[in-house]
């Protein structure tokens, strides 16, 4: 139950049973404070990202907390990496996020950091869960927790954001920043320009329904277009809650997050800084483990999702993962994925090589790839269906030792997820579209 997504106009999501409404909210702060200050007392964190829901949802928290005697600190629209960072500065026992992260602004969700600034336990996740069947809690009036506004959080990220790296200057650079009209519309320009970037902020005006809508990290095209049409020397996109990073040359050329993690890596292995594996996902582009094999770099595969690249990092001693979408993992500088923090790393990188990002990427080789997401009636896993896993045995067979197929349900969306690599481009579109085909015949009614 760490994020659950729903939308305010119509139920997408659920717990168990449960509907996910305001009610429910207050009811999951009411549970949650139960299993993290189950004493009473204790202090919480509330950040957001500039969806319109969010103001809602955190009075309903707010409200929740307040009942079971909880210190609550609202610290308004922050990137989640923020609110992991704030939560273990300011000393809070726990954190939360009101963030339904890339997705569309009808959508939101929660999620939950414990007092390091991490994601809760498989275990503290369950007892929360399992609380939820208990009444609400409401403490006798000298016992009520009090909420207040905390003007200083801004800053004091942005403050921390800049220290991770040491004595950068930008000034002559020009930079074109894509905020996705969400939580980093604020610091992340404050952060680039108090260190001299010449920027061009796009995807700054949040309205509350734009998030993430035609910008973004995952609608990169705007950006791509401003930072050839204005000739500055580099790109930045985050996501909605400012986790996610994807970047442009100064050519306008997409770099991915696996081209991103590859740049960091080798960078890393020339500074003799790099320790433990790279960790990508099942996703990550076959170019990306090769080229960090050839380097003699360990290259390591996790299931999608950040938790799980962290997990198998933790496991094996490692601090550089990431996923292909840009979510990026950098464990020296921030407990979770940082998009503003890992710009500025590769910023730190093109400044130290004396290099453009398109140089740096060159290294990689990025083979054919094709991902097609199929909208699904009814969550469901590919590889219960027989017909399915026959017509990916089929693929396989087909594309022999130089391709991956990867078919898996998406954790926030209600699709299927369909991936096929090779060296063949037409083969590789191909199959793609067959599969997509036959998960649709089979999954959509």
């Amino acid at each position: 139950m760490t994020r659950r997504y729903f939308g305010t106009d119509g139920i997408r999501g659920r717990v168990g049973d449960r509907p996910m409404t305001v009610d429910f909210t207050l009811r999951l702060a009411s549970a949650a404070a139960s299993v993290l200050a189950p004493e009473g007392g204790g202090t919480v964190l509330i950040g957001k990202d500039t969806r319109v829901s969010g103001y809602m949802f955190e009075s309903a928290l707010e409200a929740g907390f307040v009942a079971a005697g909880v210190e609550v600190l609202l610290l308004g629209p922050l990137p989640t990496p923020g609110i992991a960072y704030l939560t273990r500065k300011f000393g809070a026992d726990f954190g939360v996020v009101i963030s339904a992260s890339h997705n569309p602004y009808y959508d939101n969700g929660i999620k939950f950091f414990d007092g390091e600034g991490e994601k809760l336990s498989d275990d503290l996740e369950e007892r929360i869960e399992a609380a939820l069947d208990n009444p609400p809690i409401t403490r006798d009036s000298s016992a009520l927790g009090k909420a207040k506004n905390v003007g200083s959080a801004r800053t004091t990220y942005q403050e921390f954001c800049a220290s991770t790296v040491d004595h950068m200057d930008l000034k002559g650079m020009k930079i074109v920043l894509d905020c996705s009209n969400g939580a980093g519309y604020k610091v992340a320009p404050r952060v680039l320009a108090d260190l001299g970037a010449d920027l061009i902020p796009v995807g700054c005006s949040p309205n509350g329904t734009n998030i993430n809508s035609g910008c973004g990290s995952t609608r990169p095209d705007l950006l791509q277009l401003t930072v050839a049409g204005v000739r500055a020397d580099v790109g930045l996109a985050l996501d909605g809650d400012g986790d996610r990073l994807v970047m442009v040359d100064h050519l306008g050329n997409l770099i991915d997050g696996d081209q991103l993690l590859y740049v960091l890596a080798m960078d890393r292995l020339a500074n003799g800084g790099l320790s433990g594996p790279v960790v990508g996902t099942v996703m990550s582009n076959g170019g990306l483990e090769h080229s960090l094999t050839a380097a003699g770099t360990q290259f390591q595969r996790a299931k999608v999702g950040d938790r799980n690249v962290l997990a198998m990092l933790k496991a094996n001693g490692g601090v550089l993962g990431g996923e292909t979408s840009g979510h990026l993992l950098c464990l020296d500088k921030s407990t979770t994925g940082d998009g503003l923090v890992n710009g500025l790393q590769i910023l730190a990188v093109m400044q130290r090589r004396g290099k453009t990002l398109q140089e740096l990427a060159a290294g990689m080789p990025q083979y054919p790839q094709k991902m097609i997401n199929v909208k699904i009636d009814q969550p469901v896993d590919p590889a219960d269906r027989p017909e399915i896993t026959a017509a990916v045995a089929e693929a396989e067979h087909r594309l022999g030792d130089t391709g991956r197929i990867v078919l898996r349900a998406s954790g926030t969306e209600p699709v299927i997820r369909v991936m096929v690599e090779g060296e063949d481009p037409a083969e590789v579109e191909s199959l793609a579209n067959e599969l997509a085909g036959t998960v649709r015949r089979v999954c959509v009614a």
